[in-house]
């Protein structure tokens, strides 16, 4: 604390983004299915860590542990690097998610765009549930609803994902940093 009449130096918050138009598509795409691909190392370590600190010996056992255990764990990620601004996916298509005012975001709106975000996955696996369909359908179904909720994207006023709107984020271009 500064002796008074002494101004003490702010400290400079992350700089707004100017450009608020969002990404193509196929470029917010390509980052979600890279991002999935990441995804994956990420499940297979923490299933790993799972299964070793719970001695589950079938993959069977304790399945809905193991699957609530990966969506705290998919939480802390996300909710981690969005607050950073990006993930590596998203680094890698030079995308950044910010405020509707172009601020960086805080843990807690990252947490609720986590929330929100899996309206990607969890109406069409909630519709293919009480049904007995193959592995070929379901991803018929699941790759169905993907295509067009990104494709919905197109009746938000400024083209972003639905999700980003309700969780007052955005996706917006970033320039990667020069060396």
């Amino acid at each position: 604390m500064a002796p008074p009449g002494v101004t003490s130096p702010s400290i400079p918050k992350s700089p707004a983004v100017t450009d608020l138009t969002a990404p193509a598509i196929k470029r917010r795409m390509a980052c979600w299915l890279y991002e999935g691909m990441l995804m994956f190392g990420v499940v297979f370590i923490s299933g790993y860590l799972f299964s070793t600190l719970s001695q589950t010996r079938h993959a069977l056992d304790n399945r809905h542990a193991l699957q609530a255990f990966l969506f705290v764990v998919f939480g802390i990620y996300f909710t981690w690097f969005w607050a950073k601004g990006q993930t590596l996916a998203m680094k890698t298509w030079n995308i950044r998610v910010v405020d509707r005012q172009g601020l960086a975001i805080s843990q807690t709106r990252a947490l609720g765009r986590y929330a929100l975000s899996w309206v990607w996955l969890i109406p069409p696996l909630g519709a293919v549930a009480p049904f007995n369909l193959s592995v070929g359908e379901i991803a018929v179904i699941v790759l169905g609803w993907v295509a067009v909720w990104a494709l919905l994207s197109r009746f938000h006023p400024q083209g972003q994902f639905w999700h980003d709107a309700w969780a007052g984020t955005r996706l917006v271009h970033s320039e990667p940093l020069s060396r």
